[in-house]
């Protein structure tokens, strides 16, 4: 350590998400507060530099880097070492250095996700008397772009896609004062220098202004965002939005909408404390909020008695709410089922018959993200959909994992997770892997986030079903294997996000999972621990007629269970209670139906909660068939709302060693009180009461043979907040500790986490 005098001077370095996060400005601002001299520079994925000082204020400096930094950041270690040589001399200030890329190490970088435009560039924005008055790429070392520009690490503008705008002498001015919030911010950029709007031939204000008009005019315009192209129209104009639908080929599946503020959100839906907070968030997520009975166009959402809103993120979105004043439909710029939309000649070729003009900038897009979905429930926030704003932000992992690794994920909502240490990366959103194209937008965001990351993966963790894309993928690299059961990979998700190591029990609700037998899962009770598991209870199996066209069919699937449910000593409904449902099907459908189950003609069994909802909804009359997935569990639960009823009947039995929900009990009872005339939403409700009493029942067998009395809830089901509500309600009153999903979605989305995690638990054990 060298000294002169009471001088010391010290290497210090900070590891975590400090890139792009302001870190560096506040490196030098705490420096220069304590009068300590040195530097500060990004190196490879992390901050380095040297201090100099009395040591007091050398301790001080330290200790600040842990508790004062920016609210973007995320500061994971601090690492404070003696410097060789003399002290630089007193005075001589502090400064910010060009990052050096020929001194990268590769470790573990962290990626800071795009954060929302903050407060104080919102009255920049706005106010007349500043420089940056409507602009819509306006930013600061707080907010703007981030995951979506970044080409390379160290974060530096030369290896982001602001490269291509040099900035002119005012901004430049601004990003080398120490004093201005705008210090080394990376994205900054103005009227003068920075990436400009485009309308067909007009630019700037006029591109606006132009597409201000056309959305006013009932068009469906195509808005370049932050990481993709977004379709948009008047959330107000019914026929805007059924032709948005039309085009769009996405016939009842919820739009989410974007308001100007939080006083507009409130005029269109309920907003509690803990929505508003989730609203305003830097990540700007999409919240699904109870509705109001307003103005919004009735196909926003058709099914639904929620709304999807979120605040504007950016200047253009800004701009665009306060000019058209009014609710705007912001939805994914890509047709149903296919990648969203990045490139700007892509967009326009695959966009071409769906929007009417292209609000576009010249800044390009460098990885994409979409946007997030978020709902609450009580006090707890569960993210639906893990993307802008939240993505790649590493989440930790219990049990380090022993090499780098990735987790393909599984092929529905589709994410892959990259981990190295005890890291987790979750990667941006692809959809469902269901083409080539959407494959291959996996396999790219796989390829950029391994590249700025550094993390190299020497093992893949995958799902168990030999269709899923992801596991094809998985098994074509020349990694080490880890197969992981799905439903283990939920329960694991849980338990991971909420730093459980040990033993736990598991409720997984979903719609279809291989299990390690080989048949369908679904409605699962398990104890698990990240290694391992075993199976404890599940719900008894029923047929799929046709397969996947089950999943398409609802009411193929109530035909299912009526006529096919595992046996295990109830009654089955009598066929006069069947009547009034089979009468409104086609009687060929119904006939050919009824054949496949007689003689288990491509029928293949499961013990799904999710399909024993589509099923229950068929049967009430709400959705036969759907245009997504999840979309009859959702009428069900809209139709169930908050209404007081009774639970249908339930019965548990032993078989197979195993605890058993026999659901024909239930069905019996439900059909018996539709015949009464008992209305619908109480029997969606009675039903949801059933299955969370159902589900207590279940754990509580499983409880009083050992199982442990930490329970964690998983599973796309668990989406639905009635019965997530009802399920906690009842296994907290047995004096059971629950957790929930909430950083990590409790779908299929959060299964390549759970994967990683099941991996790193088993490789660090194959390791000891």
């Amino acid at each position: 350590m060298a000294e002169h005098g009471d001088r010391k001077v010290h290497r210090f370095a900070v590891y975590g998400t400090v890139q792009g996060v302001g870190f560096r400005p506040f490196v030098h601002r705490t420096a220069a507060g304590l009068r300590l001299d040195g530097w500060v520079a990004n190196v490879d994925g992390h901050v380095e530099g040297t201090i100099a000082g009395p040591p007091g204020a050398v301790n001080r400096f330290t200790s600040l880097l842990r508790t004062d930094a920016p609210a973007l950041a995320r500061v994971r270690k601090v690492l404070l070492t003696p410097a060789p040589g003399r002290p630089p001399t007193a005075g001589a200030g502090f400064t910010v250095r060009r990052s050096d890329p020929a001194h990268l190490a590769h470790t573990h970088r962290e990626i800071a996700p795009d954060a929302a435009i903050c407060d104080a560039c919102l009255r920049e924005l706005d106010n007349p008397a500043d420089r940056r008055y409507r602009y819509p790429f306006i930013n600061c070392t707080q907010c703007g772009p981030r995951a979506t520009i970044i080409e390379d690490l160290p974060y530096d503008r030369l290896r982001t896609t602001m490269r291509r705008f040099p900035m002119c002498a005012a901004c430049a001015a601004e990003y080398a004062d120490p004093g201005d919030r705008r210090f080394h911010a990376e994205p900054l950029a103005c009227h003068t220098c920075g990436p400009r709007l485009a309308w067909r031939a007009l630019t700037g204000e006029g591109a606006l202004h132009a597409a201000v008009a056309a959305v006013a005019a009932g068009a469906i315009i195509a808005v370049k965002g932050l990481g993709g192209y977004q379709l948009v129209c008047d959330a107000n104009d019914q026929r805007a939005v059924s032709e948005l639908r039309r085009r769009k080929h996405r016939p009842s599946k919820p739009f989410a909408v974007m308001v100007q503020d939080l006083d507009s959100a409130c005029r269109v839906a309920r907003v509690s404390k803990t929505a508003r907070t989730a609203l305003r968030s830097t990540a700007r997520p999409v919240v699904l909020l109870p509705r109001l009975d307003r103005d919004i166009a009735p196909g926003v959402a058709p099914t639904s008695d929620r709304l999807g809103l979120f605040l504007p993120t950016t200047g253009i979105h800004h701009l665009l709410t306060r000019e058209l004043d009014r609710p705007l439909v912001v939805t994914s710029g890509n047709l149903a089922e296919e990648p969203l939309a990045t490139d700007d000649f892509e967009a326009r070729r695959v966009l071409a018959d769906t929007a009417d003009g292209f609000l576009t900038h010249d800044r390009p897009i460098r990885a994409r993200y979409d946007d997030s979905v978020v709902q609450v429930s009580g006090r707890t926030v569960q993210t639906i959909r893990r993307a802008r704003g939240l993505a790649p932000a590493p989440l930790t992992l219990p049990v380090a994992t022993a090499i780098p690794l990735v987790a393909a994920g599984a092929q529905l909502k589709h994410t892959f997770t990259l981990a190295a240490h005890d890291q987790a990366h979750l990667g941006p959103h692809t959809g469902d892997l269901s083409s080539a194209a959407t494959l291959q937008a996996f396999e790219s965001a796989y390829a950029d986030l391994t590249r700025l990351t550094g993390i190299a993966p020497r093992a893949v963790a995958h799902d168990l079903h030999p269709g899923y894309l992801s596991t094809q993928w998985a098994q074509a690299q020349c990694l080490i294997q880890v197969p992981v059961q799905h439903h283990h990979a939920h329960a694991a998700a849980c338990a991971a996000e909420h730093g459980v190591r040990g033993p736990f029990t598991a409720v997984t609700f979903d719609g279809l999972g291989l299990g390690d037998d080989g048949t369908l899962w679904g409605g699962e009770v398990l104890v698990a621990d990240l290694a391992g598991y075993r199976r404890v209870a599940r719900f008894a199996t029923a047929p799929l007629p046709g397969g996947e066209a089950a999943v398409r069919h609802p009411a193929r699937m109530a035909l299912g269970y009526l006529h096919g449910c595992e046996p295990l000593g109830a009654p089955r409904p009598f066929p006069w209670l069947t009547k009034a449902f089979t009468e409104r099907l086609d009687p060929r459908e119904v006939d050919v139906v009824r054949a496949m189950v007689a003689r288990g003609l491509h029928c293949p069994r499961a013990s799904s909660a999710g399909r024993l909802f589509d099923a229950v909804a068929s049967l009430l009359g709400l959705c036969d068939r759907v245009s997504y997935e999840g979309e009859a569990a959702a009428a069900l639960e809209t139709a169930a709302g908050d209404t007081h009823a009774q639970p249908l009947a339930t019965r548990v039995v032993r078989a197979g060693g195993l605890w058993v929900y026999d659901p024909a009990p239930t069905l019996t009872d439900l059909l018996e009180r539709l015949a009464e005339g008992e209305e619908v939403a109480r029997l969606a409700a009675a039903f949801h009461l059933a299955v969370a009493v159902v589900t207590a029942e279940l754990v509580a067998r499983a409880v009083e043979e050992g199982a442990p009395r930490t329970v964690c809830l998983g599973g796309g089901c668990f989406v639905n907040r009635r019965l997530l509500t009802e399920v906690r309600r009842r296994l907290r009153a047995q004096g059971l500790r629950v957790l929930v999903p909430s950083e990590v979605p409790c779908g299929d989305g959060g299964i390549s986490y759970g994967q990683a995690a099941v991996a790193a638990a088993r490789l660090m054990k194959r390791k000891g």
